[in-house]
């Protein structure tokens, strides 16, 4: 596979809140992100997409992504896949790290034969989700597959 980019552009508004685009996803509208500094920090600001929200949803985000496209492949039928995560930002040797991120996967099935193929799958979702390979932090998954 050859290598890709995706383009960012952040842009400060006002007091520690700016904006982030994608010239590759603003097209036809205007998909850009509010984003600033989580209220936990000095001078933070409630209600708004923040880099340690933004890290927590790249993760879940591409673990939903992975595991659609493996489901795909399998042949795997199922109904729904939801996906809560948190992300632990601590303090180490003085530096604030995102140190975990806890993935807990919800994938609905129709049939009890499909059981350990969606479990499976998810395992090999996680092993694979490129986010997840590419951080150091610690990514903790505890799934589950339920029958409609």
């Amino acid at each position: 596979m050859q290598s890709h980019s995706y383009n960012v552009d952040v842009r400060w508004k006002e007091d520690r809140k700016g904006e982030l685009c994608s010239p590759e996803l603003n097209l036809n509208t205007n998909n850009c992100i509010e984003v600033a500094t989580p209220p936990e920090f000095p001078k933070g600001m409630p209600g708004i997409w923040s880099p340690e929200h933004l890290f927590t949803a790249a993760i879940s985000s591409c673990l939903m992504t992975t595991f659609l496209a493996i489901a795909e492949n399998s042949k795997l039928s199922f109904t729904n896949f939801s996906c809560k995560s948190t992300g632990i930002l601590d303090t180490i040797d003085g530096k604030y790290l995102m140190t975990e991120v806890i993935l807990e996967p919800l994938v609905t099935i129709n049939e009890e034969k499909d059981m350990e193929k969606a479990e499976r799958i998810l395992h090999k979702s996680e092993a694979a989700c490129l986010i997840s390979n590419s951080v150091k932090s610690k990514i903790t998954m505890h799934p589950k597959v339920i029958l409609n």
